[in-house]
């Protein structure tokens, strides 16, 4: 049962066609209509945008689930099996698979800040950088799904996955955080070697022209550091929620929602960075949990670890690292707030 699939890209392409128009017109909208170049969005303007993402994808969520209640009955091949609860159990995967890319998209966020400050990227500039790189995320995204629908029918790369998630969660926990050298980064001494970076910013130019040569700026780099950043969070977020569901237009739907709200969410949490001390241990306890159901979990519950459970979890892992933080600062005050 477990390795029936409601939504096979085959019968329903067009859901995902579908999907993908009504992404592009989002992002265009919000593009178009929310971002002014050169300008900052205002606290207030970005809490409602982020507050109107997360009801689009609690909307789009029970639209899904009117759908499945619609469809189910009509397919031959579930003949004799409850509708309304294979219904209530996909939208409930949506649901947890939301609430966990959200929550590695705000330690994602907390990576932007970073990178922002190290390269100095002016204010004005942030929206641009952010833009393209939640592109780029959502492109990396589709590939990895696309791969990891494949990989995860092979019950040896799922016990692969899950120790891996496991060991994050470890690392997480256990390791101190290293911080963020760029200069380091592979890609960022690549993008060096072949290609002249200017001195300073050129506006919001990714590249410019300079005596018939090909100068990338600043800003560029930022770019490419934030892409590859990109790529190390969907190593760790698509097996997550390949743990959690076997539907791949679940694990894109709630993956993409969750993306397609950094750019607003960001200019609400950069200036509290430190506000949430306490929640990279709750993604550390939540990377173990959902390995242990990869390794372990799903098969000692016949298949598949209850996704109400599931859901109950994560929900309150986060709900407890969330309130252990503003209790923290509240002790602490406004100084020495890092626990580490």
């Amino acid at each position: 049962m477990e390795d029936l699939l409601l939504l096979p890209l085959s019968d329903y392409w067009w859901a995902y066609a579908g999907f993908i128009t009504g992404l592009l017109l989002i992002l265009a909208f919000d593009l178009g209509v929310f971002s002014k170049p050169g300008t900052l969005p205002t606290l207030r303007a970005a809490i409602i945008r982020s507050i109107c993402f997360v009801l689009l994808a609690l909307a789009f969520n029970y639209g899904l689930y009117q759908f499945l209640l619609y469809e189910l009955p009509n397919r031959p091949d579930l003949v004799g099996l409850d509708h309304a609860q294979l219904a209530r159990d996909t939208s409930l995967e949506f649901l947890a698979g939301y609430v966990v890319e959200y929550a590695l998209a705000i330690d994602n966020v907390f990576v932007f800040v970073a990178v922002f400050s190290y390269f100095a990227v002016p204010p004005q500039y942030q929206q641009k950088v952010l833009f393209y790189g939640i592109m780029g995320a959502i492109l990396f995204r589709a590939l990895f799904i696309s791969l990891g629908s494949i990989l995860m029918q092979y019950e040896w790369v799922v016990a692969i996955f899950g120790i891996f998630l496991i060991l994050t969660g470890l690392k997480i926990l256990f390791l101190p955080e290293k911080p963020i050298d760029p200069s380091r980064n592979p890609v960022i001494l690549g993008i060096k070697r072949i290609f002249p970076v200017t001195p300073a910013f050129h506006g919001d130019k990714f590249w410019v022209e300079i005596d018939g040569k090909t100068w990338v700026t600043p800003l560029f780099v930022a770019l490419a550091f934030i892409e590859f950043s990109d790529i190390i969070f969907a190593i760790d977020s698509v097996p997550a929620i390949f743990a959690l569901t076997n539907e791949p237009f679940i694990v894109f739907t709630s993956n993409i929602f969750a993306i397609i709200g950094l750019r607003s969410l960001f200019f609400v949490l950069q200036s509290m960075v430190k506000a949430f001390l306490f929640l990279k241990y709750g993604l550390g306890v939540i990377l173990v949990f959902v390995g242990l159901k990869m390794v372990w979990l799903n098969q000692a519950f016949g298949g598949k670890f209850p996704i109400s459970w599931s859901l109950l979890i994560i929900g309150s892992i986060l709900a407890v690292s969330i309130l252990v933080s503003i209790a923290w600062n509240r002790v602490r005050g406004p100084e020495d707030k890092d626990p580490t």
